[in-house]
Formats: structure tokens, C-alpha cells, sequence
């Protein structure tokens, strides 16, 4: 091809798309099979599996939901399901990619409880014990700053999932900040970075980005659609590139 016609045909062409492979790890989804709103058979666990490694991802912490009146998942029923989920990972020929467990936790009334009786949670990230909690969407949890001080006693480094789609905090952005500095990290899903749940969640996790304040990014990936809107939506998006850009945890997990 002649070189004024290279030129030409290249002009305004994109850049290269931002590769999710350099987070090497998920520090959320719904993978574990039959726990929750996520996958519903080991088949399913598997195949998502397959498509999460195709996006570059080589370490899948799976984080199923524990809510007192709902999922009433125990850390033993999570360890279980983990163990199928390895187990058939192997057999189907994945053996490239790091299958681990930790829990979402809903602060929900039950949620104290839990603490005050010492019973085990789920973390991730070794000694340093990250802790991924999430609260309603709508209604801000009145004791919050409670349940972050009670937790760090306890040992546990809170992460809050999402909180670009807590629709409480989109006229109080600046309690994010303050979130932050009370020693609270930031993880925001990835698939809000094109719109996926709303237009406000996107406005927030741009924010977010643009203010340096997001400590870790994950997928929170419950079906194949979510794994489709990652590859196609957000791996084009600008914002990815930037978001990779900050010091992000997911890649010393």
C-alpha cells in the first residue's frame, strides 16, 4: 500500500481499545454457581469463566451476595461452591486463571449483628483484609460511619461496592471524598462507564475517575450480557483508559 494512502486511510482512525487484561484480577462478580443472583449451574459459572479469561482477566475473586433476609449465604456455602467451580474449571481445561472467593455484603440490620458476635466474613486481598459491603440504592444507611469504625476494629479494610449507583449520594458527591478519608475505598463497576444501570451512574463513576477517588475496578458480572456490555461498550470508552490509569488495587490482588 503506498504511503500517502496509508496516511490517508489511517487519519482519525481510533486509538487501540484499553485491554481489561491489565487488572489482571476481578475482585467482583457473581460466578459462584446457585448462591444468588448470578450464575444459576456450574455450566454457566463455566462459561462465564471462559469469557472473563477472553477479556485478559487471569485472577476472578467471586463475590456472592450475603443479606440476612435474602441470601443467606454462609462462608462455608460459598468455600463449597468454590470448590465445584474449580473443579469443573479444570476439567473443562481452564487452568490459567486464579478462582477465589470473598462475599458482597448488604448492611442490613442483620449486618451489626454479624460483627458484634465475631461470626467470620469473607475477605479478600490476604492480611489486608479487604471487605466488600454494599447498602441499599435508595435509602443512606443512617449508621454508616458506625459500621466503618466497628469494621476497621475488627481488622477489616471496607471496600463499597459501586457507589455510583446509590442513587442517595447523587446530590451529595462530596460525602464520597469524606467516605474515602474515613478510610473507606472506592470500587466502581465497570459497565457504568457506558451507561449500563443509568445515566446518573455513569455521571458518578466519571466523577469519580476524574477525581483520582476510585481505589479498584470490577465487573460485577452476574450473566453473559454483563460480559457482552464489557467487550463491546466499555472497552471502547475513553473513560477505560483513564480509569487504568489511576493506581488501582485489582493489580496487586
Amino acid at each position: 500500500m503506498a504511503l500517502w494512502f496509508r496516511k490517508i486511510f489511517s487519519r482519525g482512525a481510533p486509538a487501540p481499545a484499553a485491554s481489561l487484561g491489565e487488572l489482571l484480577t476481578d475482585m467482583h462478580s457473581h460466578l459462584l454457581p446457585g448462591l444468588d443472583d448470578g450464575a444459576e449451574t456450574v455450566e454457566h459459572s463455566v462459561e462465564l469463566l471462559r469469557e472473563m479469561r477472553g477479556l485478559g482477566y487471569r485472577k476472578l475473586i467471586m463475590t456472592p451476595h450475603v443479606m440476612g433476609d435474602f441470601y443467606r449465604n454462609t462462608p462455608e456455602g460459598i468455600r463449597g461452591a468454590l470448590r465445584q467451580l474449580q473443579e469443573a474449571a479444570t476439567a473443562a481445561g481452564i487452568t490459567d486463571v486464579v478462582l477465589e472467593c470473598a462475599a458482597e455484603y448488604y448492611l442490613d440490620e442483620w449486618f451489626p449483628r454479624r460483627l458484634e458476635n465475631g461470626e467470620e466474613m469473607l475477605s479478600f486481598g490476604g492480611e489486608k483484609k479487604y471487605l466488600l459491603i454494599e447498602t441499599s440504592y435508595i435509602n443512606e444507611p443512617f449508621n454508616l460511619p458506625q459500621i466503618v469504625f466497628d469494621l476497621q476494629a475488627a481488622g477489616y479494610q471496607p471496600v463499597l461496592a459501586h457507589p455510583e449507583r446509590y442513587t442517595y449520594l447523587y446530590s451529595k458527591f462530596d460525602e464520597l471524598p469524606r467516605l474515602r478519608e474515613m478510610g473507606v475505598m472506592l470500587q466502581v463497576n465497570l459497565n457504568s462507564l457506558c451507561g449500563y444501570y443509568s445515566a446518573g451512574a455513569r455521571h458518578v463513576a466519571e466523577k469519580l475517575i476524574d477525581a483520582g477517588l476510585v481505589d479498584m475496578l470490577g465487573t460485577d458480572a452476574h450473566h453473559l450480557k454483563h460480559v457482552d456490555t464489557l467487550r463491546h461498550k466499555v472497552l471502547p470508552t475513553g473513560y477505560l483508559a483513564k480509569a487504568l490509569a489511576l493506581p488501582l488495587l485489582n493489580r496487586s490482588l
